[in-house]
């Protein structure tokens, strides 16, 4: 099986979102969140997936989530 990572989707405003999350879905991400306020959804996918959801309408950008930690209080560490 192919390695499904976390992804977040910036939508372009061209489309409506849930016609966005449609095509994702046929796509292959297992959408988590639609954000219609900020114009972002997040899910899961695979490689190919994100390959296939790149060229759907509507879509101004496709990144890999990362964890970010700021440490705790006084702390020197940030990432």
């Amino acid at each position: 099986m192919a390695k499904r990572k976390t992804w977040i989707v910036t939508l372009s405003g061209e489309r409506k979102p849930a016609e966005v999350r449609s095509e994702l879905a046929a796509a292959g991400f297992a959408v988590r969140d639609v954000l219609d306020a900020i114009g972002v959804i997040t899910g899961e996918a695979d490689a190919a997936s994100v390959a296939r959801a790149r060229k759907i309408k509507g879509i101004a950008d496709i990144a890999a989530d990362t964890q970010v930690g700021i440490g705790p209080p006084e702390s020197d560490k940030t990432w």
